[in-house]
């Protein structure tokens, strides 16, 4: 029985060195981008579970998709993800479509030829984002002059949108899944709610109490 043991471990082990020797280098990178999603949201958010057999992209848009304008303000800067995105006001809470730009130090909130906020990694406080299976995040800024206030955006791809943010940052520690409500910053020392909630059917809209209500 002991030498039979043996006999399947080494076995074993020469089967995982030939499987981890026949990986192309594009996916070692899935796997390990796939071991960070596990981290962060495995038990915690809905959607999860059907998320492991899709595969993630290197990007959603090409460099050459986003404006010229916009490229020659990020200029110098290694363009590693870029994906489109509704961002909601922090005051009125209105829907606008921009794109997520992630540079290799920095995250731009975009809109055709203009950067409406650039969030350098080195400062980022946090990424919240439900249990539930909506698509609502909230990238957590510091309480500045150069921001406005957190950002409120809603991705399709969110596993993939926040593994390669936490990934790029290295602030896998930042990211909390929560239940019920999350407090985000407005701007001025003020503060807004967000409610998540189950539904009939998906939506995004304030409530006659001024929240931002996540169905």
């Amino acid at each position: 029985m002991q030498t039979s043991e043996m006999l399947r471990k080494i076995c074993m082990r020469n089967l995982v060195r030939k499987y981890c020797r026949g990986l192309t280098a594009e996916r070692k990178v899935q796997l390990q981008q796939k071991v960070v999603t596990s981290a962060v949201f495995s038990g915690k958010k809905e959607g999860y579970l059907e998320s492991l057999s899709q595969p993630f992209l290197e990007t959603r848009l090409k460099e050459n998709d986003l404006n010229p304008k916009v490229l020659q303000l990020i200029r110098g800067e290694n363009i590693k993800y870029v994906t489109p995105v509704i961002k909601y006001d922090r005051n009125g809470f209105k829907a606008r479509e921009r794109l997520l730009v992630l540079t290799q130090s920095s995250a731009y909130v975009v809109e055709m030829a203009k950067i409406k906020q650039k969030i350098e990694y080195s400062t980022l406080k946090g990424i919240s984002t439900s249990n539930l299976s909506d698509g609502i995040v909230v990238i957590h800024v510091p309480e500045d002059n150069k921001q406005k206030g957190d950002v409120i955006l809603q991705c399709e791809h969110i596993f993939e949108m926040v593994t390669k943010l936490c990934i790029l940052a290295n602030k896998q520690s930042l990211v909390k899944v929560v239940k019920g409500s999350l407090r985000f910053r407005v701007g001025s020392g003020k503060e807004g709610t967000m409610v998540f909630t189950v539904g009939p059917e998906p939506q995004v809209f304030k409530d006659k109490t001024g929240q931002l209500t996540v169905v």
